[in-house]
């Protein structure tokens, strides 16, 4: 492929240079050293930290020395994901890149493109000798799809630029300027348990189209493990039923799609039945057209030594799903159509004496963050669940008055002849994490057309490559 880059050429050696270093996420020290080596090379001031996370910074051209620094921000990691016909090994080993038309993509594998473009675009300012800008401050952090903990862990202290263009977006003139945060609330339910051979049944919710808890929430897909508490509610009014287990959701940034529900009985078998069908066929038709493919699936067991819940743990248990809260909480009065605040129950797992419950908590703004958590926990401890909060990041709150967003939307019309899309979203993105640490960053996230990014049909438009190349060197002259 080096025999044929695709203009321009600097941008796309150095993201071919790159695809050839392991960067998955956790295994970023190459990638890192090789930026490291980089800065030595072309004399530049660089840090590396112990997270992997590299600064380089660059002096003005001449004629922008009286510039503040502008910071160029992405992440080093990807995302590896292979088909069946891949014999790669991720820890050791580049990615084969290829050319078709206009895309570039990798064969049998994710490309990452999130966010390898970023890195390309950035190490090409850098090598250039003829792009005027003013000082320039490159982030590159680690680890940002497992939870952004580069970002969390960079120390701010030796950045001075508070104009940051954050270079992971996925969509050609779509500007993100807003993002929520989070905080988890974690707990488990503890409970005295007894090993009985009973009959009983496995029951398992299935069938829903879950999805990306920022993304998706809004659109009011079910949670599975929600719907498991209020079928387990409704099993529970019969005698003899017990719950033995409850798992849902593996993921707190995912809406559970599936959840399993293990239960004994003594009798009643045909009233179980019946309240397992009447439930389902309830549901079906109220999700009929948002969750085409939700079913109940249910087989019976007998005589099966299994761990059994007493009778008051098992009913805690229920009426803590059925009212915890979960879903949208409130949407944005300054953006149609953005959801504000939101919750997520992600996860449900049966440990050895417990129950651990994960609940995610996104807002884009901080108060109504914080009087989420305290509800969740308030009404956890009604139940005897003990909680904590955990993986906190914060919010990038929307800016009114932006002068790097005018910039680029004026930059963009002449370029374009059109107007960019203003979003955003309800996940989190690392510019929340850098807003925490300098609340006066005034920040925008951008970049080419890729498509089905984390799949290995991930590819890159090179037009788009090239126009949004020409864009960032335009706004760069003009901050």
């Amino acid at each position: 492929m080096t025999k044929n880059l695709p203009k321009p050429q600097n941008v796309f050696q150095y993201f071919y240079e790159i695809s050839q270093i392991p960067r998955g996420s956790g295994n970023t020290k190459a990638i890192s050293d090789y930026c490291a080596e980089f800065a030595k090379k072309h004399k530049l001031w660089y840090k590396q930290d112990d997270f992997n996370n590299i600064i380089i910074k660059k002096d003005a051209s001449p004629e922008y020395t009286n510039k503040t620094p502008v910071i160029i921000q992405g992440h080093l990691d990807m995302v590896c994901e292979k088909t069946s016909q891949s014999d790669i090994d991720f820890q050791t080993e580049g990615l084969d890149l290829k050319i078709k038309d206009d895309m570039i993509f990798a064969k049998n594998t994710t490309l990452g493109a999130d966010d390898g473009i970023a890195v390309a675009y950035a190490l090409a300012l850098l090598d250039s000798n003829d792009i005027p800008h003013p000082p320039l401050e490159i982030i590159l952090t680690s680890d940002e799809e497992t939870g952004m903990d580069g970002a969390i862990n960079l120390d701010f202290s030796d950045i001075n630029g508070r104009i940051l263009l954050n270079i992971d977006s996925e969509n050609e003139g779509v500007f993100t300027v807003s993002c929520a945060g989070g905080v988890c609330s974690e707990g488990n339910i503890y409970f005295d348990s007894s090993i009985v051979t009973s009959k009983g049944f496995d029951i398992k919710i299935h069938g829903l189209l879950g999805g990306h808890s920022g993304v998706e929430i809004g659109k009011c897909r079910a949670n599975a493990n929600i719907i498991a508490g209020y079928l387990l509610s409704e099993l529970l009014k019969i005698p003899s039923v017990r719950l033995s287990k409850i798992d849902g959701g593996k993921k707190h940034n995912a809406i559970p799609n599936e959840c399993d529900i293990t239960v004994t009985f003594k009798n009643d078998e045909d009233d179980i039945i019946k309240t397992i069908e009447k439930f389902s066929d309830e549901y079906k038709n109220k999700l009929l057209t948002t969750e085409p493919d939700f079913e109940i699936l249910f087989n019976k067991f007998n005589d099966k030594r299994i761990n059994e819940l007493n009778k008051e743990t098992s009913e805690s248990i229920a009426a803590f799903l059925c009212s915890v809260p979960n879903g949208v909480k409130s949407m944005s009065s300054d953006i149609e159509g953005l959801v504000k605040t939101s919750s997520n129950l992600g996860i449900l797992k049966t440990e050895q004496n417990s129950i651990y419950f994960l609940s995610s908590i996104r807002s884009s703004e901080e108060e109504q963050s914080r009087e989420l958590l305290d509800e969740i926990c308030r009404l956890a401890e009604k139940y005897g669940i003990k909680t904590h909060a955990s993986g906190y990041y914060p919010a990038w709150e929307y800016r009114k008055d932006s002068h790097l967003r005018d910039i680029m939307c004026e930059i963009y019309k002449k370029q374009y002849g059109k107007e960019p899309v203003i979003e955003a979203i309800h996940a989190g993105l690392e510019c929340g994490i850098f807003c925490g640490k300098a609340d006066d960053l005034d920040c925008v996230s951008f970049g080419p057309d890729i498509y089905d990014i984390h799949t290995v049909k991930e590819r890159m438009s090179i037009s788009s490559v090239q126009r949004v190349w020409a864009f960032i060197k335009e706004v760069l002259i003009n901050l």
